[in-house]
C-alpha cells in the first residue's frame, strides 16, 4: 500500500471532497448513517493492543458483515462515489470526514478534522462495539477500553439525535427524536421524559445513562444546555475519530502553510475590494 502523504495536494483534496460530501448527504439525506459509518470504524479501538480504530478496515468484507455493521454498505458506496473523484485521499480520512460533515449539515457543531489516517486491511473479530441491549457497565468496559471518559460516554450518545433504528438491522424500530434529520440536544430532552406518549426509542442503553449519576449529570447538564452540549460532543467525536491516530509533522506543517497563505489571500482580496469602491467612488464624485 502507497505511503501516504498529506502535503498541501492532499489538503486541497480534503476540501473538494467535503464539498462533495455536502452536497451528497443534504440530497440523499443520509447523514445519520454517514455518521453511523465514522463510528463504527472508529469504535472498534482497543488502546491497549492498539488494535482497530480509524483505519477504514470497515470498507472490507469481513469487517462490514458484523451484525452491528448491518446496513452500512449503503454509506460505504455513497463515499465510493467521493473517492471515485478524489483517489488520492485515504479511505480513513474520508469516512471520518464524512462523519464530521454529517454533524455539520444538520446544525450540529463544527468539528475540528486533521487529515493523515492510514488505510489498514487488519479487521478485528466481531463484539468490540457497544450493544443496545447492555447497561452502563457495558457502556463504560467499552469506551474505557478505547480511552474514552464518561463524559465522551454521554455526549457521543446524543448523536442519537440523528437517524433512526431499522428492524432489518439491528432489531430495534423508531426514531430517538421527533426531528431525525436536525442535529441538537433533543435526545436528552426526550431521554428524561417519563411520558412515552411520542412513541420514540429508548433502548437499554440510553436508559442507563439515567442510573448512575456520572452519566446523568451530563444528561441533565445537556438537556438544559445545548451550547454545553455542542462545546462537549465536538470534542469527544473529535477524540473519536483521531483514536491510535496522531498526526505527523509533516502534517502540522501542510496545514500550517495553507493556513498562513489563507490569510494573505484573504488580505489580497480586501485589498482590491477597497482599491474598487475608492475609483467607483471618486468616479461618482466627479460626476456630480
Amino acid at each position: 500500500m502507497a505511503a501516504l502523504i498529506v502535503d498541501a495536494e492532499y489538503l486541497k483534496e480534503i476540501d473538494k471532497a467535503r464539498r462533495e460530501l455536502r452536497a451528497l448527504i443534504a440530497k440523499k439525506n443520509c447523514a445519520p448513517i454517514m455518521l453511523r459509518l465514522a463510528w463504527h470504524d472508529a469504535g472498534t479501538y482497543d488502546a491497549e493492543s492498539k488494535t482497530g480504530g480509524p483505519n477504514g478496515s470497515i470498507r472490507n468484507e469481513a469487517e462490514y458483515s458484523h451484525g452491528a455493521n448491518s446496513g452500512l454498505k449503503i454509506a460505504l458506496d455513497l463515499c465510493e462515489s467521493v473517492k471515485t473523484k478524489h483517489p488520492k485521499i485515504s479511505y480513513a480520512d474520508l469516512y471520518q470526514l464524512a462523519g464530521v460533515v454529517a454533524v455539520e449539515v444538520t446544525g450540529g457543531p463544527d468539528i475540528s478534522f486533521v487529515p493523515g489516517r492510514k488505510d489498514s486491511n487488519a479487521c478485528t473479530d466481531e463484539g468490540r462495539l457497544p450493544d443496545a441491549n447492555q447497561g452502563s457497565k457495558h457502556l463504560k468496559d467499552v469506551f474505557h477500553r478505547m480511552g474514552l471518559s464518561d463524559k465522551d460516554i454521554v455526549a457521543l450518545s446524543g448523536a442519537h439525535t440523528l437517524g433512526m433504528a431499522h428492524p432489518e438491522r439491528s432489531g430495534f424500530d423508531g426514531q430517538w427524536t421527533l426531528d431525525p434529520l436536525k442535529f441538537d440536544n433533543s435526545y436528552f430532552v426526550e431521554l428524561l421524559k417519563e411520558d412515552d406518549s411520542d412513541g420514540l426509542l429508548k433502548l437499554s442503553t440510553d436508559k442507563s445513562l439515567l442510573e448512575v449519576p456520572e452519566f446523568r449529570q451530563y444528561v441533565e447538564l445537556y438537556a438544559k444546555d445545548e451550547d454545553a452540549f455542542f462545546r462537549d460532543y465536538a470534542e469527544s467525536h473529535k477524540k473519536l475519530s483521531e483514536l491510535g491516530f496522531t498526526p505527523t509533522s509533516t502534517v502540522a506543517m501542510a496545514i500550517t502553510d495553507c493556513t498562513a497563505l489563507a490569510p494573505t489571500a484573504v488580505g489580497v482580496v480586501v485589498a482590491a475590494a477597497v482599491v474598487a469602491f475608492s475609483y467607483l467612488y471618486e468616479i461618482r464624485r466627479k460626476m456630480k
